[in-house]
């Protein structure tokens, strides 16, 4: 029996570890400025807690090693009870880590406050953001046009989102470009990204908000400049308007929507769901604890 249950969890670590060899990891491949400033964040954090973890553990086995039973010439201290020069290294090292973390925190924070515009010569493309339940709803309102769980964006120019809710809380997250920020009803946050290279990126939402949560990702295109112009004129030429009728139907709960498009936005409809002045379809309600996929 002890012999099957090895094999069995060296077949089972073998292949978790096959599994977890496929892993993509966004946050460590970014594709942004503010992406790399977080990896840099990311990697410093983790070098300045490994530099007390790592000589913690050697010290561990080191002093499990010397003081062991077959040791004669470790030194048996059974009064022993206080020394200030082992306090010193036990209190020191710790708050040093601290103040480390808190100073590469503090200044990150600063450098890459969201709201902050990205230095670039190109003046930045506006996208409005709203989060509904369960999908992404992208207005550019210079290009008069607007997308649903799908963000196209021209590389290297620099991305000013507005953000709003149209429901609950929730969260905008692009891993590769950087910068989780939160999504309010009735409020707006400001975001600024920038995609340096043509690509496909995976964006979602990072805050549970209900039965749709695990399908409320959206695909971030990154297109050269004249192939974002040809797709904002083919987006305009496909038809379709959003005004606060087709709102009122987009904002119903819905599960797992395909990307679509809308020719034309109605002039200040994102002002209109921010003010509440179109509040939030309720939407169908809930049947066995999941909503009518569209």
């Amino acid at each position: 029996m002890r012999t099957r249950a090895f094999l069995a969890s060296r077949w089972l670590s073998i292949v978790a570890s096959l599994v977890l060899a496929g892993c993509h990891a966004a946050l460590l491949e970014p594709r942004g400025p503010i992406g790399r400033s977080e990896k840099i964040i990311l990697i410093d954090s983790l070098a300045i807690m490994l530099a007390i973890v790592v000589p913690t553990i050697v010290a561990t086995l080191a002093f499990a090693w010397w003081y062991r039973a077959s040791n004669r010439k470790a030194r048996y201290l059974p009064e022993w009870a206080f020394s200030g020069r082992i306090e010193l290294v036990v209190w020191s090292i710790p708050i040093l880590v601290i103040l480390l973390l808190g100073g590469v925190t503090w200044i990150g924070s600063r450098a890459l406050d969201p709201a902050r515009p990205l230095a670039s010569n190109s003046a930045p493309l506006e996208v409005q953001v709203v989060s509904l339940d369960w999908k992404w709803l992208f207005i550019y309102p210079a290009e008069r046009v607007a997308a649903v769980n799908q963000l196209v964006v021209p590389a290297g120019v620099p991305i000013h989102f507005t953000l709003t809710s149209a429901s609950v809380l929730n969260t905008f997250f692009v891993p590769q470009l950087g910068s989780m920020i939160y999504t309010m009803n009735g409020m707006e946050t400001q975001l600024y990204l920038n995609a340096d290279d043509p690509g496909t990126y995976l964006g979602r939402s990072a805050h549970f908000s209900g039965d749709g949560f695990s399908d409320m990702r959206f695909e971030v295109r990154a297109l050269p400049a004249a192939q974002f112009a040809d797709w904002t004129r083919a987006t305009r030429a496909a038809g379709g308007a959003l005004d606060a009728q087709a709102y009122r139907a987009l904002a119903r709960q819905s599960i797992a929507d395909r990307p679509s498009t809308y020719a034309t936005v109605e002039d200040g409809l994102f002002h209109k769901i921010v003010t509440q002045a179109l509040p939030p379809g309720p939407g169908p309600a809930l049947e066995h604890g999941a909503a009518k996929e569209r």
